[in-house]
């Protein structure tokens, strides 16, 4: 039985690969898995990326393949809590026994290639060939697959996935993908290959642009959320909403999707039309609605609008650019009923935080700006003169540390609310790290 020494020992290592190292080119991890057997081709994949909803669509994804029988395995990124997170089998994250096994198994033939090599397999390189391995070992029916960053040049592009998802595209990682939508539309329809299925949400005419492109260059066939399919109705629900959704092959009524906000229900949308078109769905063919409803209702995206806490109510959530600060806001607007709203804020020095700060000023009474665990963490202090010339220096608090604006704003939440605490709330967010450093001080 491994031990948590043996575990841990096995993070440190990947973690001093540099985890936020980015050196983009494929020939290092094809090297790996070719001496790994391919274990990438052991089982077909569906394959994400876009700039916000992945990891949301991805579990949805997840989640109604298995309510159609399939054992599944799911990698996605970043990770909340332990690395595990990332390569999870039937829904679940991998244990630390299997972890660890398969990582002694590719760790001498990772070296082999960091000695062959100019520079050294980086920590994501690591994780998506460990997570090929496993899902090859289990084995799974299927592997939902959501890329790094960016698309064309991800370590995960070499699946060459028959089913291709692109989620809404907007601007981010803008140092890696280029300073314009269609620059960064281009390097994430590099997953599209040949004769695959693109299941494409709805996008900026920049981004539709090369995504077409692409889909012609290859012969990729196409389907397009507004056209093949989309969201026909949504109602705010306890706990969620209740979809009817236009699907590849006909229309699901009734399906609730425990998460807030139209955006969820987009991402729904895409879902669905992602696991038609593996399953074999379209023009003839409907999938079993009873399946689909299960799937969905099964769903859940922690940090996504996670509540964690009540009376008052404690929010998490990851949204760390404006396209996904935006829903976050719409989301709260249209599914809170807040009488009074505080928020905590840390982002990465990288970010456009004048415009998270923008957007969240009109639903946020008061803000406590602080920092996260993460080295490229935004000086507090420098996020802090942002806050203040948005939000008016009397609206805003600085905390250096995690728990003591987590204690700051609740306590600010509770204060000058005469009677129940149930229309009150605190919402933690600005970025994964952040989220994920709230979570465990709150789930403690």
């Amino acid at each position: 039985m491994t031990d948590r020494t043996e575990f841990a020992a096995v993070d440190a290592a990947l973690s001093a690969r540099g985890f936020t190292r980015m050196h983009f080119e494929l020939d290092r991890i094809e090297s790996l898995l070719d001496l790994l057997g391919s274990p990438q081709r052991a089982y077909p994949s569906i394959h994400l990326t876009g700039t916000n909803g992945k990891t949301s669509t991805a579990r949805m994804i997840d989640s109604l393949l298995r309510a159609f029988g399939l054992h599944t395995g799911r990698y996605t990124s970043p990770h909340l809590e332990t690395v595990r997170e990332r390569i999870s089998l039937d829904g679940e994250p991998v244990s630390e026994e299997r972890f660890v096994a398969m990582y002694r198994e590719v760790e001498p033939l990772a070296e082999l290639v960091d000695q062959r090599s100019a520079e050294p397999l980086t920590y994501f390189d690591m994780t998506t060939a460990l997570a090929f391995a496993t899902f090859a070992d289990a084995p799974v029916d299927v592997a939902v697959v959501e890329v790094g960053l960016g698309g064309a040049e991800d370590a995960t592009n070499v699946i060459q996935a028959g089913v291709a998802v692109l989620t809404p595209i907007g601007l981010d990682h803008t140092e890696w993908l280029g300073d314009t939508i269609e620059d960064i539309a281009l390097h994430k329809a590099g997953i599209i290959h040949s004769g695959a299925t693109v299941i494409c949400a709805a996008q900026e005419e920049e981004a539709a642009r090369p995504i077409l492109e692409r889909c012609a260059e290859v012969g990729a066939t196409v389907a397009r959320e507004g056209t093949e399919f989309g969201v026909l109705r949504r109602a705010v629900a306890v706990g969620g909403q209740v979809l009817s959704l236009q699907g590849l092959g006909g229309v699901y009524d009734e399906v609730f999707l425990p998460l807030h906000g139209a955006h969820q229900a987009q991402n729904a949308a895409v879902a669905l039309a992602a696991v038609e078109a593996f399953l074999g769905a379209g023009a003839r063919r409907q999938l079993d609605i009873e399946a689909v409803r299960e799937g969905f209702a099964a769903t859940s995206s922690p940090g996504r609008l996670e509540k964690v806490r009540t009376a008052p109510t404690v929010l998490l959530d990851g949204a760390h650019n404006p396209h996904g600060m935006a829903a976050t806001v719409a989301a709260l607007q249209e599914e809170f009923a807040f009488s009074k709203l505080v928020g905590v804020l840390a982002v990465l020095g990288d970010k456009d935080a004048a415009s998270l700060l923008e957007l969240l000023e009109p639903v946020l009474d008061t803000l406590v700006v602080t920092g996260n665990s993460s080295p490229r963490a935004m000086p507090v202090e420098e996020l802090a003169e942002l806050a203040r010339e948005i939000f008016g220096a009397e609206r805003v608090e600085v905390a250096e540390e995690m728990p003591d604006a987590i204690e700051a704003a609740i306590a600010e939440a509770e204060s000058d609310v005469p009677g129940e605490l149930s229309g009150v709330g605190v919402l933690i967010t600005g970025s994964v790290v952040t989220v994920a450093d709230a979570r465990r001080l709150l789930k403690r």
